[in-house]
Formats: C-alpha cells, sequence, structure tokens
C-alpha cells in the first residue's frame, strides 16, 4: 500500500514539475497545435502547446523506485508506453514542423501499431503469465481463447490506442476519463490478486503503474482543463492506450477493462457509424464526430462533456467492480 501511495504522489510531483517546462520548450520552439479547418469552434486554441503527453510518460519513471524487485513486467509496460509515445511523437511533429493537423497517414499509423502490438501481443500468448486467457466480470471462470489469443490481443491494443485518440478532442476530457480508468485499474487488479486469480509479482508492479499514471495524468489535469495550457498529443493519447491495453492483456482484464472503458467505446462508434452512413447515404447521424463534437455543436459547455464522460466511467467501473466482487 505504501508502495502505491508513493508511486502516486512521485508521478504527481514529477508531473507538475516537468509541465510548466514542457509549456515553456513547446513555445518556445513555436510548436503549437494546429486546428482542423472544419472544426472552426476551436480557432482559438490553433497554436496551444502541445505534446505534453512526454511529460505524462517521463512522471511515470519515478514508479520503478517503487515495484517489486525481480520482475520485468513494469519494464516491458513502460517499453510498450514509450513505443506508442514515439509513434504519437512522429505523428505530432510532422503536424507542428509543417503547420497541419494531418500528421503520419492512417496507414502509416496502423503499421507502426500493428507491428508494436504484434511483438507484445506473441510475447504474451507464449509467457508464462499470460498465455490464451482472459478473465470477464460475468463469467465465473477463465475464458480460453486458444490460438487465437495473440490476434485478439493486437485487437486489444488497436482498440484501446485509436479509441483514446479519438476521445482526445476536448480539454481534459482523454485525460480525466484515462485517469478513471486507471483508478479502477488498481482495485481491479487487487481484487483478482487477493482472490488468488493473479498471483505474480507482476500483478502488485501494474498496480503501482497505474497509481503512477494516476499521479502523472492528475498533475496534466491541471494544466490541461478548461481553458488547456497544453494539449498531450498524440504523443499522450497513444502512450495512453499502449499503457492500458498492455495492463489489460498482461493482467488478462482486457473484458473487464472494456467495460470501464465504455465512453472510449462509444467515441469509436461515434465515428465508425458516421462514416458509413455517410459514404451510404450521404447523410450525417451527428452533426460531427466523434460523439463529444456533436455534444459541443449542440451547444454544451466542453468542460461539462468532459465531467459527464468521466461520470458515466467511474459508474462503469463501479458496476464492474461489484461484478467481479459477486463472482471472487
Amino acid at each position: 500500500m505504501i508502495s502505491i501511495l508513493c508511486a502516486f504522489l512521485a508521478a504527481f510531483a514529477v508531473g507538475m514539475l516537468l509541465l510548466p517546462l514542457n509549456i515553456r520548450l513547446v513555445r518556445r520552439l513555436k510548436a503549437g497545435q494546429p486546428i482542423l479547418s472544419y472544426v472552426d469552434n476551436h480557432k482559438s486554441k490553433q497554436g496551444t502547446p502541445t505534446m505534453g503527453g512526454a511529460s505524462i510518460v517521463l512522471a511515470l519513471i519515478p514508479a520503478l523506485f517503487f515495484t517489486v524487485r525481480g520482475d520485468k513486467t513494469q519494464y516491458i509496460i513502460l517499453i510498450v508506453t514509450v513505443g506508442y509515445a514515439l509513434i504519437g511523437f512522429i505523428d505530432d511533429f510532422i503536424k507542428v514542423r509543417y503547420k497541419n493537423n494531418k500528421g503520419l497517414s492512417p496507414v502509416q499509423k496502423i503499421i507502426f501499431q500493428v507491428l508494436l502490438a504484434t511483438i507484445i501481443s506473441v510475447y504474451a500468448y507464449y509467457g508464462d503469465d499470460v498465455g490464451s486467457t482472459v478473465y470477464a466480470p460475468f463469467a465465473p471462470k477463465k475464458i480460453e481463447l486458444g490460438v487465437l489469443a495473440p490476434l485478439y490481443y493486437i485487437f486489444i491494443f488497436l482498440a484501446f490506442t485509436n479509441s483514446v485518440n479519438l476521445t482526445d478532442g476536448l480539454d481534459g476530457l482523454a485525460s480525466s476519463v484515462t485517469v478513471t480508468n486507471s483508478a479502477f485499474c488498481c482495485v481491479m487488479l487487487g481484487i483478482a490478486f487477493f482472490a488468488g486469480e493473479l498471483t505474480s509479482d507482476g500483478t502488485l508492479n501494474m498496480i503501482v503503474l497505474c497509481a503512477a499514471l494516476c499521479g502523472s495524468l492528475l498533475a496534466f489535469l491541471c494544466f490541461n482543463t478548461h481553458p488547456a495550457k497544453i494539449f498531450m498529443g498524440d504523443t499522450g493519447s497513444l502512450s495512453l492506450g499502449g499503457f492500458l491495453a498492455c495492463v489489460a492483456v498482461l493482467g488478462r482484464m482486457s473484458l473487464s477493462m472494456l467495460l470501464v472503458g465504455i465512453m472510449y467505446i462509444v467515441t469509436s462508434l461515434s465515428v465508425i457509424i458516421q462514416v458509413i452512413v455517410f459514404k451510404l447515404t450521404k447523410k450525417r447521424v451527428f452533426l460531427m464526430a466523434p460523439l463529444h463534437h456533436h455534444f459541443e455543436r449542440k451547444g454544451v459547455f466542453e468542460g461539462k462533456i468532459a465531467v459527464t464522460y468521466t461520470i458515466i466511467t467511474f459508474v462503469c467501473g463501479v458496476v464492474t467492480v461489484a461484478l467481479m466482487l459477486a463472482l471472487y
């Protein structure tokens, strides 16, 4: 418990120290966030410092001092997180360097994401701690995926990284939803550990890292709530998605985390529905996708949208924890 608290406080303190430096550096380099032309109500945000995700990731490093020695899970999670952060950084760099909001092409992004996801998914499948089983809050027994497990794990990585990326569209939205997700990851992993379902030191290390992510994101929220002084950029959103996906796979908690991450799913589905319907009928279901932009176009204040998304995430987290306690 002390290690978890120390990791949280250390990440929060480091984040509070790094973020003002991050803002100052980005402003000096004139690396402000370009805004898409059709998001006209965000024109005032043009030039806001971006790549705040770098500070989020760096603030996680002190958590290594509070993890269980002799286990490598924490290093794997951080390496994967940094890997996705690098993909996001390349994307952000292209955007700010050439003053447009396109960055890497969708194909380039997917190739990099799939490559990294495949490596960690194969490792998880052949590793002793994960294999091909997952837990579900609605099933009393483990679900056996068999040889399909690596494909499922790759899907989880793509789902989390791209969903968090799509959710990062309003001040404080992705960071507040993700800090809630991370907090419930701590709780769910703790329940599974004390119930004897997850017994390795790696589980304890994942709890420590999730607590550190909570601290890091709370520090980021101090600068990211409306009006945001810095954006996380794809450096942040992809790294956060990679972190959550890694915990979901290595902790065999992917189905539980999908329930807690309901707002990620809703966000992604809104984009998929919008694209499919428009291609078929040339009509739009939403005023703008993802869904949070639809609400914004309807006149809902973006801070209210962020709070609502966070509350829904919290409620889904409570339901998930209740289901787990009932089973265990």
